[in-house]
């Protein structure tokens, strides 16, 4: 007599080349999960691991509805227009922000629910969260509850808004299982770092790793300004262990280790073995203060991250000077 094996669970994942969505591509596979990946370019530093990889525009409609040919025992909506500071802070960008992510929601929102998929996970954001209650870098609130009256400081952060709102409607019109987590500063290695859309850590291991050592290095603002960052492997527990539980949030994702960006440069420079001098120039900034609130996810999921940022930004220093010197190498 045959034994009935066991049935392999499928994921979706939007926006598999970028950063996160590419670990995660990589987390799934390790879990046993049969993997789609899709997303408007592939990955620019690895080759992914996923079962299939499809390269076309989420935005579009025929292409949307060709990716959700089946009901998947889990999607994960990560696709989205977004950067570091540099892209979303000098207003530059604002309409194409707003608009190109509120169609992918929309597309994989509509095609999803036809298609009858089981459960999907959305990325939101910490910029959601008002301006006012980050204005005290020592002391900013970020308590999922308190992001309404919403007030947010960038339209990155207006349109996670409506996001979220429109998973949660479909949560309610529909019967969708919607998961939702805001991101706090996600940073590791295989992710933007030199082309405008970096984030503080990749842009100051960046920054470090070019200079010289007794040289000097360039940053935005008095470095005054605080923030938590969250390593990827953190980020990855996180989201799977909403996505198993019963919880749809949304829940912050992210560490309560909070530092000024002067002192994250301090700590890319000891790693590096190297010491600079910060200038300090004009340039966008987003909010005096940031650091996520782990006390609902702690209390909803029994878990937050324990990674030191120390730890992490070695791991990440480690591979952007490798960058660094390999572009170095091709000049």
């Amino acid at each position: 007599m045959k034994t009935k094996q066991k049935s392999i669970k499928n994921a979706l994942v939007l926006g598999a080349g970028g950063f996160i969505g590419g670990h995660l591509v990589k987390r799934l596979k390790k879990e046993g999960y049969w993997v789609r990946g899709v997303d408007i370019k592939r990955h620019e530093y690895s080759k992914s691991p996923a079962d299939e990889f499809i390269v076309g525009d989420l935005r579009d409609q025929k292409f949307c509805q060709k990716v959700f040919d089946r009901p998947y025992d889990e999607v994960y909506q990560l696709a989205a227009d977004m950067g570091g500071a540099g892209y979303i802070f000098t207003g530059e960008h604002d309409a194409d922000v707003m608009h190109n992510s509120a169609q992918i929601n929309l597309n994989a929102l509509h095609f999803g629910r036809l298609a009858k998929i089981k459960k999907i996970f959305f990325s939101s954001s910490a910029c959601i969260y008002p301006e006012h209650n980050q204005l005290d870098p020592n002391n900013p609130n970020l308590e999922e509850s308190s992001a309404y009256p919403a007030a947010p400081d960038s339209e990155y952060g207006w349109e996670k808004i409506f996001g979220e709102r429109m998973y949660q409607a479909y949560a309610k019109n529909y019967g969708l299982e919607v998961h939702i987590a805001r991101f706090h500063n996600i940073f590791g290695p295989e992710g933007s770092w030199n082309n405008g859309k970096e984030k503080s850590p990749a842009a100051i291991c960046r920054k470090v790793a070019q200079a010289k050592d007794g040289g000097s290095m360039e940053m935005w603002g008095d470095g005054k300004q605080t923030r938590s960052y969250l390593y990827i492997d953190e980020c990855l527990e996180g989201v799977r262990r909403l996505m198993s539980s019963t919880f749809s949030g949304p829940v912050n994702i992210g560490s309560e280790e909070m530092v000024s960006i002067n002192k994250l440069a301090e700590m890319v420079m000891d790693i590096a073995g190297k010491s600079l001098t910060i200038k300090h120039v004009k340039g966008p900034l987003g909010v005096r203060g940031r650091s996520s609130d782990n006390r609902l996810i702690r209390k909803k999921l029994g878990w937050e991250p324990t990674s030191k940022l120390y730890d992490g930004l070695s791991k990440t220093y480690a591979w952007i000077e490798e960058q660094v010197r390999l572009k170095r190498k091709d000049k």
